[in-house]
C-alpha cells in the first residue's frame, strides 16, 4: 500500500491556479478544471481515415486530463479502428477507453473539429485541426487550411495538431488569451525555421525510414508522450522497434494529470512495467531498467545508439553525452505557472558539453506565499514541510509534452533521412510563431542507428 503525499496527488494543471493566485485553495483550483469541458466534432467523411482517427484519439487522451468536466466526441464513431494505436476494435471503443464520451457537442462548449475542409463560421470557439505533409496546427473553422500540395501526411502531425488545439482551447477557457480560437497556430516538423507552416510551396519529403532501436530515459510526462508518438508511426512489423525503457519511479495519482498513457489502474505500480506493457500491446519489443540515469549509466555496444530523454532534473542531463550514446534528443519544459508552456529542446552531442549546458541549477521559484498555500498552513491541512513540498512541484500540462514529443521524434526521423537536425529549438505555446532554432554543426552522416523502411502506401 503506497502512502501518497499531498504533492503526489495534486493535479499539475490545477496547481497553476494556486500558484498564480486565481484560486484561493486546492479545492477551488480543482473545481476550476472540473468546470472546463470541450467537444470534438468528427466529420463523417473523415471518420475512416487513420490520420483523422489519430487526431481524435490524441485530442481525447490529452483533453480528458485538462478539461475535467469532460470531452464529448460527436460524429460517426462506429467504424473500424485503423490507426496504429492499440485502444480497441472500433473508433468508439478507443474514444471511451481514452476517457471520452460519445454524444452531440453541448451548447457553448469549445469545439475542436476534425475534418477535411473549411466549415461554417461558429458563434463561439471552434477551430479545425489541420495537417498535411510534415505540417500540423489549427485554424479557425471557416478558414482555409494548408495551401498547396504538402504531400503525404506524416504520422506525427495529427498528434501535433491535437496538442495545439487542446492548448488553444485551454487558453480560451482560462481567459489567458482573448484571441484564442481566432488565429492560425502550427509548425512544420520538417523545417521548424519555416515561418509559414500553412504555405506548402512544394511537397514535403515522404516518410521513408523508421528507427529500430531507441533508449527512453524517464517515463513520465515526456517519456510517455514520446511513446505515444512512436505508437503512431507506421511500422509494418512493430516488433522491429526495440525499446529500452528506463525509470526508477512509481506511478502516482498526479502522474495521470500530465502523462498521456497513464490511467488509474497503473497508480502505485512501477512506471517501467506499466509502460512496457502498453508498448508490447502496440507490438514493440522492450527491455526495462529500473534505476536512476546517472554517471554510472553506460550504453553497451549492442544497445540503442539513440536516446530520447525526458528527465526533469539537471543532474541526469549533465551525463547525457557521457554515457556512450551517439545521438541524444532531449526536451526540458517550463515548471512555473507563467512558463509551463515553454520548451527547450536539444540534440547532443553539440557544440557545448551537456555538463556545461546544465552547469548551474537555479532554485525553482517557490509559490509558498500564494494565498492557497497560506490557507493550507493556516487550517493545518499540511505542515510547513508538506506545503513546501507541494509548492515546489512543477506545473504541467500534457499538451506541452505532446507538442515537444512530436518535435523530438521528428529530429530522429530527419536524422534517418539524412536531413539537417537542430541543435536547439526554443518555443512557447502562447505564441509558437516566436520560436528560435539553431542547426547542429556535428556531422551525423556516419551514424547507422538501425532503421526499417516504411511500407508502401503507409
Amino acid at each position: 500500500m503506497n502512502a501518497f503525499t499531498s504533492a503526489d496527488t495534486m493535479h499539475r494543471l490545477a496547481k497553476r491556479a494556486m500558484d498564480n493566485g486565481s484560486a484561493r485553495s486546492r479545492e477551488e483550483a480543482e473545481a476550476l478544471l472540473r468546470g472546463y469541458r470541450i467537444a470534438i466534432a468528427l466529420d463523417d467523411t473523415a471518420a475512416a481515415d487513420r490520420h483523422h482517427q489519430a487526431a481524435v484519439l490524441s485530442a481525447v487522451a490529452l483533453g480528458r486530463r485538462v478539461f475535467l468536466g469532460g470531452v464529448t466526441v460527436a460524429g460517426n464513431l462506429d467504424v473500424p479502428l485503423v490507426t496504429t494505436l492499440p485502444f480497441g476494435r472500433t473508433l468508439a471503443e478507443a474514444v471511451v477507453a481514452l476517457g471520452g464520451t460519445r454524444g452531440d457537442a453541448p451548447a457553448g462548449v469549445p469545439v475542436l473539429r476534425v475534418g477535411n475542409g473549411p466549415g461554417d463560421r461558429m458563434p463561439g470557439f471552434c477551430v479545425r485541426l489541420a495537417f498535411a505533409g510534415w505540417r500540423g496546427g489549427i485554424v479557425p473553422n471557416d478558414a482555409e487550411g494548408i495551401a498547396g500540395d504538402a504531400g503525404e501526411t506524416m504520422a506525427l502531425t495529427p498528434m501535433l495538431a491535437a496538442a495545439l488545439g487542446v492548448n488553444e482551447a485551454f487558453l480560451h477557457l482560462s481567459g489567458e488569451m482573448p484571441s484564442a480560437g481566432r488565429r492560425c497556430v502550427g509548425l512544420s516538423l520538417w523545417n521548424l525555421a519555416d515561418p509559414d507552416w500553412l504555405d506548402a510551396r512544394a511537397p514535403d519529403p515522404a516518410l521513408r525510414y523508421l528507427p529500430t532501436r531507441l533508449w527512453l530515459i524517464g517515463l513520465g510526462h515526456l517519456g510517455q508522450a514520446f511513446l505515444f508518438a512512436l505508437g503512431l508511426l507506421p511500422y509494418e512489423r512493430p516488433s522491429d522497434l526495440h525499446l529500452i525503457l528506463q525509470d526508477d519511479d512509481i506511478v502516482t495519482p498526479s502522474t495521470e494529470s500530465t502523462s498521456i498513457l497513464t490511467d488509474a489502474a497503473m497508480i502505485g505500480k512501477k512506471k517501467t512495467r506499466t509502460i512496457a506493457a502498453w508498448a508490447e500491446r502496440r507490438g514493440f519489443a522492450t527491455t526495462i531498467t529500473e534505476r536512476l540515469f546517472d554517471k554510472d549509466t553506460r550504453r553497451q555496444q549492442h544497445e540503442p545508439a539513440i536516446a530520447l530523454c525526458g528527465l526533469d532534473n539537471a543532474a541526469g542531463r549533465r551525463q547525457l553525452d557521457l554515457s556512450g550514446f551517439e545521438f541524444v534528443a532531449e526536451a526540458g519544459l517550463g515548471r512555473g505557472h507563467a512558463d509551463f508552456r515553454s520548451m527547450l529542446i536539444h540534440t547532443l552531442p553539440g557544440e557545448v558539453p551537456a555538463a556545461k549546458l546544465w552547469e548551474s541549477v537555479d532554485a525553482a521559484d517557490s509559490a509558498i506565499d500564494a494565498a492557497a498555500y497560506r490557507k493550507l498552513l493556516d487550517e493545518g491541512s499540511l505542515d510547513r514541510c508538506g506545503v513546501t513540498l507541494l509548492a515546489g512541484k512543477a506545473v504541467g500540462a500534457p499538451f506541452v509534452g505532446a507538442t515537444a514529443a512530436t518535435i523530438v521524434i521528428a529530429e530522429v526521423l530527419r536524422l534517418l533521412h539524412g536531413a539537417p537536425v537542430n541543435r536547439l529549438v526554443e518555443l512557447n505555446l502562447v505564441n509558437p510563431d516566436h520560436r528560435r532554432t539553431a542547426p547542429q554543426t556535428n556531422d551525423f552522416s556516419g551514424l547507422n542507428p538501425g532503421f526499417v523502411p516504411v511500407p508502401e502506401g503507409s
